[in-house]
């Protein structure tokens, strides 16, 4: 800052001002990358602080997310019950009743994690071990998980369970093993004359008054600590399983090393659906692993190192559904079996979907701004050449009508590109307080002509329907969106109903992973009587691209640019479908406080002249050939002045002269080099009266939230006509 008003002071030679008012420059663009790299940098730390946390939560040992110098960021349920842990408390303080010196542990372990990425450690405490087991996540942030074994933690299952330690010593039976065995035994040798090794097994039980056969599984396992499931089968042969095998709290299987389901008990049935035992294979209702089943199923039969627990996906019609096996390889007088159990990771699987998916969304919102920026640039040249062209050309020349045509695609091209900016959630919002009963009789022509003779368009209004706020012209696009995939998806005619109400929320509303929060909403309604999505293509609609219409009848971009509209603009959208009986799809937007406020600016539009002349000096500054072009022949038609720069650092130059008298600059946003508010600011220091138009291919919010902060200046979106920059220029020097 001090080299930059050295030259303005005089206090140093001519000659040395030139140069330390260009090292002063460079120091304050240095600063200001530097300030905007850490912001960018905190809001990425925070977005993965906020991911993460989603998957703690699910976890069931204690999880934490911590900054490298030990601040709790986030942590899941177990955390904040077993460790009493909080965002903003120390991790050291967490862990002070649980290890005798946190901070030596904690410092050794993420050491060891940063340069690893990855540590654990065995713990001894009092009466126990715990494992700890640290990540490195990046962005110098830590996940931090705690194997806490949780006394009586078996005491409310209904399956027999027993905690060994030390030299077969038992530490626990919860209330189940006691009732098998009939008394509780000191040492597993008393129970098993064997001793149980990692893998399930046959094994006799000694009970208090027999020997039982039962199936003996490790289900966990904490430093010397390990917990021992015990499944009684009342006979021998895995074919006649008795009701405690049936009743087991878990699904759970028998399946042959071929893939043949020998036995099932209810809950896996209830889970996979319809099974026949001894002729439903595992292959024929499960797939997802990428190779053959049965190849997975012969080698865990084997003995081969394979893994013992997949992820699949079951070939269920009716809803999607995922299932975590395990496979425990048993062996009974000679035959190998493999038991099977099951756990419902449908919710897993979700959020591990909507990750992936928010992280796709987060990178193609990221790809359209930039190619609608780039796009932008284009068809504004096309466009504004365009108009030059159509003021050489009367409506009789051969040539117009071809000239209208390239105008009209033009802005047909604009359109799709607001469309990927609605889906990116990048658009410029013009927010105003709406009765939507005014809209949509507003939009009502137009959707009758859309949804053709054979379907018949309903509405039904809340008679005390209650504004909200929200982009008249985006809300629009939403009801035609929806109201046209209404109608696509009932190819013999029908009936779409359009239902506007007031609901009123006393409770929070969660689903489809998002939640609606309590208070007074506005829904709107379109209901179909089409064919309907199918249960595993519902969750999908929303994605980009992604479409069940053929090749060439759409492009995928509708409903997400219906759900980047309304997510922009605060509410929510629900989709409820049954195949052959129609879909609704249900908008929530948020009742508006707002008086409502008159609305000129239709009246105003259209009193716009098509061509107003005017005067005085414009300085433009546009690195973009083509446009830089269009815009000073657009210009000068109408009486203008115009200097023309490609750069921020040469319009500078050309400000230099103190006797140049320049009037409005029109500038691009972004640029190569200094970027168009920066040098707009430098500029006005010595010009505070000169008016500004800014223009970009991104949005207005692309350069902050509350816009350029320059004083007298306004925003010209591209593509933009060339009446539309000479109103403009127009309305700011007037």
């Amino acid at each position: 800052m001090i080299l930059s008003l050295t030259p303005v002071a005089k206090i140093l030679p001519q000659a040395w001002n030139t140069g330390l008012l260009v090292a002063g420059i460079s120091l304050l663009a240095t600063a200001f990358l530097v300030v905007l790299r850490g912001q960018i940098s905190d809001f990425s730390s925070r977005q993965s602080v906020r991911s993460m946390a989603v998957f703690t939560e699910q976890d069931l040992f204690p999880s934490l997310i911590a900054n490298a110098q030990g601040d709790v960021l986030a942590c899941n349920g177990q955390a904040r019950t077993q460790l009493h842990a909080r965002p903003g408390l120390r991790l050291e303080q967490c862990l002070k009743t649980l290890f005798a010196n946190p901070p030596a542990i904690l410092l050794r372990l993420q050491s060891l994690a940063e340069i690893y990425g990855k540590a654990r450690e065995d713990i001894v405490t009092v009466g126990s071990t715990v494992p700890v087991t640290v990540f490195s996540v990046g962005n110098g942030l830590f996940c931090w998980r705690f194997h806490m074994d949780t006394p009586g933690q078996w005491d409310d299952v209904a399956f027999p369970v027993v905690t060994e330690g030390r030299n077969g010593a038992i530490l626990r039976v919860n209330a189940a093993a006691e009732n098998l065995l009939g008394f509780r035994p000191d040492n597993l040798k008393e129970v098993f004359q064997t001793e149980p090794g990692g893998e399930s097994a046959f094994l006799q039980a000694q009970t208090a008054t027999e020997q039982v056969s039962a199936v003996v599984s490790e289900i966990s396992r904490s430093g010397t600590m390990r917990d021992l499931l015990v499944l009684p089968l009342t006979v021998s042969g895995p074919s006649a399983s008795g009701a405690s095998f049936a009743d087991l709290p878990v699904p759970i299987m028998c399946v042959s090393p071929e893939g043949s389901i020998v036995e099932a008990n209810r809950l896996a049935a209830k889970l996979i659906g319809d099974i026949q035992p001894g002729e439903t294979n595992l292959d024929q209702i499960m797939e997802g692993l990428g190779y053959p089943i049965l190849d997975w199923l012969q080698r865990t039969a084997a003995g081969e190192p394979a893994m013992r627990s997949e992820f699949l996906r079951l070939t269920r019609q009716d809803k999607e559904v995922f299932v975590q096996v395990t496979l425990h390889r048993v062996i009974n007088h000679g035959q190998t079996t493999l038991i099977a159990v099951l756990n419902d990771a449908t919710e897993l699987k979700t959020l591990e979907a909507q990750f992936v998916q928010g992280q796709k969304m987060q990178a193609v919102g990221q790809l359209a701004g930039g190619v609608a920026h780039d796009f932008n640039n284009l068809l504004t040249a096309i466009s504004g050449h365009c108009d030059l062209l159509l003021l050489r050309h009367d409506q009789n020349d051969p040539n117009y009508g071809d000239l209208v045509q390239i105008n009209q695609n033009a802005n047909r091209a604009a359109a799709l590109v607001s469309q990927l900016l609605a889906f990116s959630r990048k658009q410029t919002l013009r927010p105003e307080v709406l009765d939507l009963r005014d809209t949509i009789s507003d939009l009502i022509h137009l959707l009758n002509r859309l949804v053709g003779e054979k379907v018949r368009l309903i509405l039904s209004h809340d008679p005390v329907l209650k504004p909200v706020r929200a982009d008249k012209r985006q809300l629009e696009q939403v009801f035609m969106n929806l109201v046209v995939n209404a109608r696509d998806a009932m190819p013999d005619g029908g009936e779409v109903r359009i239902e506007t109400e007031v609901v009123i929320l006393t409770q929070p509303i969660s689903r489809d992973r998002a939640t609606v929060q309590p208070g007074e909403y506005v829904t709107v309604k379109v209901i179909d009587s089409g064919v309907g999505i199918p249960a595993d293509k519902l969750q999908k609609v929303f994605e980009p691209f992604y479409t069940t219409k053929r090749t060439g009848e759409g492009t995928g971009l509708g409903l997400s640019t219906v759900y980047g509209i309304v997510k922009q603009t605060g509410g929510f959208i629900f989709v409820d479908s049954l195949q052959g009986h129609g879909t609704e799809f249900t908008v929530y937007l948020p009742v508006s406080t707002a008086p409502q406020e008159p609305a000129p600016a239709e009246v105003a539009a259209a009193e716009i002249p098509s061509a107003r002349q005017g005067e005085g000096v414009v300085l433009l500054v546009e690195d973009e050939a083509p446009v830089r072009a269009f815009a000073t022949r657009a210009l000068r038609l109408k009486g203008y002045t115009v200097l023309e720069a490609e750069s921020a650092e040469e319009a500078l130059r050309l400000l230099e002269d103190g006797e140049l008298n320049v009037d409005a600059f029109v500038t691009d946003v972004v640029m190569p080099g200094m970027d168009g508010p920066t040098w707009v600011r430098k500029a006005m220091e010595t010009r505070p009266d000169v008016r500004v138009i800014f223009m970009s291919g991104y949005t207005e919010g692309a350069f902050g939230d509350s816009g350029p902060q320059v004083v007298n200046s306004t925003f010209l979106p591209k593509p933009f006509s060339l009446n539309q920059l000479t109103e403009a220029v127009f309305q700011q020097l007037n």
